[in-house]
């Protein structure tokens, strides 16, 4: 797809990867619609202070058009809304990635199913997956008329990645089944988008250097290294641009449908596009796993 043409709908892009793949799909000279909850008027109830406004004026300060437009991706008449915003604007939608999560504070990693907090880990599927299928549903006509498109559903781990290095499993119940699913999502998009030339992929960072996992280390971007000495993979982290960088490459790619069906990282996206982290390195969380690993068997 032409860029400096392209629409793109970031949904959850207020802060971590959505914000990372927000700002570099402005880069690349997207109009981009930034969506979310957490607005100036309207803080998160996570206790963050990024907004969706912020995101927006990042996509303009890199050469895009950002929009922020505030919706709640579990309500589906706000989410069909945005979308007719979206058609009345531009008549089109180019890309859409998935980014909906809002289940940090729901997953219990010490508790197995029989354990877990039942409503806590019931409302983690609804922010995580409810979400993402509500928003497809609206947005996907739109590509679908235009003959092409993409969507990207952003997950934690590929099915190779879980299965080699983790036993199959992320460790609760509730996490690994929300994001396993995220993945399904993307493979049945492809199957039935198919015949329409639109393409479904998943993607997954590495170590993702985000906000919150910054002042979880206590750290900032100027001296993140500093938070390996509290974690040692640490060192292996990447910043949200990286994903972002990987989603833009994704768009460009004029023989993505080959990739329709997927699920993919980063740091294999990198090898392959050739692009690189913001201080021009080129991180392979899933390569540096493994040799952990291998090191400590």
């Amino acid at each position: 797809m032409q860029a400096t043409e392209a629409v793109a709908l970031v949904a959850g892009g207020t802060r971590g990867a959505g914000r990372g793949i927000a700002v570099e799909l402005g880069a690349a000279g997207m109009t981009v619609y930034v969506t979310g909850r957490s607005t100036r008027e309207a803080p998160s109830d996570l206790g963050r202070s990024e907004t969706i406004e912020e995101t927006a004026e990042l996509v303009g300060a890199r050469g895009g058009t950002g929009i922020a437009v505030r919706c709640d991706h579990s309500d589906p008449e706000q989410v069909r809304a945005l979308v007719e915003r979206i058609h009345a604007d531009h008549g089109r939608l180019d890309l859409l990635v998935n980014d909906v999560w809002g289940g940090d504070q729901l997953a219990q990693w010490d508790k197995p199913l029989w354990e877990h907090d039942l409503a806590g880990g019931l409302r983690l599927l609804h922010r995580a997956v409810d979400t993402h299928i509500i928003t497809s549903h609206f947005a996907l006509p739109l590509m679908i008329a235009q003959g092409g498109g993409l969507v990207v559903e952003i997950t934690d781990g590929t099915e190779r990645w879980v299965d080699e290095l983790l036993g199959g499993y992320r460790g609760s119940f509730f996490y690994d089944l929300a994001k396993h699913a995220v993945i399904r999502l993307a493979r049945n998009q492809a199957a039935e988008l198919r015949p329409h030339g639109v393409a479904a992929v998943a993607l997954t960072p590495g170590f993702l250097r985000s906000e919150a996992m910054l002042d979880h280390f206590g750290v900032t971007e100027e001296n993140w290294r500093a938070g390996a000495d509290k974690d040692p993979h640490f060192a292996a982290s990447e910043t949200p641009a990286y994903i972002g960088r990987a989603v833009a490459a994704l768009a460009a790619d004029p023989e993505i449908m080959a990739k329709s069906g997927g699920s993919y990282s980063t740091g294999e996206l990198a090898a392959e596009y050739g692009f690189t982290d913001l201080d021009g390195s080129r991180p392979d969380f899933l390569t540096y796993y493994r040799e952990f690993l291998g090191r400590n068997s």
